[in-house]
């Protein structure tokens, strides 16, 4: 598959970034290189141009309030490009608070962060955080498969009726804690709580962001004995947590 380049763009990266979302990359890369695929990151951060055709794949990550609150204002002037992305078929991934930015807006006290509107989604801040290990069913077209990974935050996030959620609650608390639901899709766009990092222990995740970013169903397999092993330790955390709660 020598030849084929996946073109990366990592949003506001010194800023949305406290959930190990450079590993998250790095598994991108390492998983392009092993394939023989080309990966060409660009970084776009505040008051930079987004290229609306120069990038397969969209990546925000999760920052702090005042972080994420620059990055809202900023993304208001770069949402334009970022739709049109979308539109022609790139892949647009936001993790914990980047997943927030794709919706309609944050409601934290009387304060609003604006979205963009990528997802029907809107959130409000809760009055505790969210926080433990979690795993979600998810199903992106190969039949189900689980998301595992670390939640932590305030945010409620309910969907409208142009989006669907990304996978169903098996361990944790997901979008609210109360309807089930983890994440978020709307056609190329993905949204998701899970972090620590997102792909580490979910890289069939990964393989579904590089094939759907590149138009390509032939990925080759890669021997991951150490990955499913990571993906198992992640499952197990989530699964002790819950009867770990059971038992109080």
């Amino acid at each position: 598959m020598s030849g084929a380049a996946l073109r990366v763009c990592a949003l506001y990266p010194d800023r949305l970034n406290i959930y190990a979302d450079r590993g998250n990359l790095r598994i991108l890369e390492r998983r392009c290189s092993w394939r023989g695929i080309g990966f060409d990151l660009t970084e776009v951060s505040v008051g930079d141009r987004l290229d609306p055709d120069g990038h397969d794949l969209v990546y925000l990550g999760g920052g702090q309030d005042s972080d994420q609150r620059e990055c809202a204002r900023d993304l208001q002037a770069k949402a334009g490009a970022l739709m049109s992305a979308a539109d022609r078929g790139a892949v647009v991934l936001g993790v914990c608070g980047g997943y927030q930015l794709l919706g309609h807006e944050y409601r934290m006290g009387d304060e609003n962060l604006p979205g963009v509107g990528l997802l029907d989604a809107t959130t409000v801040a809760g009055p505790t955080r969210l926080v433990g290990h979690a795993a979600a069913e998810v199903d992106l077209g190969a039949g189900p498969q689980v998301l595992a990974g670390f939640e932590n935050h305030r945010g409620r996030t309910e969907l409208g009726p142009g989006a669907e959620p990304l996978g169903r609650v098996l361990h944790g608390f997901g979008n609210n804690g109360r309807d089930g639901g983890e994440g978020a899709r709307q056609g190329t766009v993905i949204g998701t709580y899970l972090h620590g990092p997102l792909l580490a222990p979910n890289v069939w995740l990964a393989d579904w962001l590089i094939a759907a970013a590149l138009g390509r169903d032939d990925l080759p397999s890669l021997d991951d004995e150490l990955e499913t092993r990571v993906a198992s330790r992640a499952l197990r955390a989530a699964q002790t947590r819950e009867r770990s709660k059971a038992s109080r």
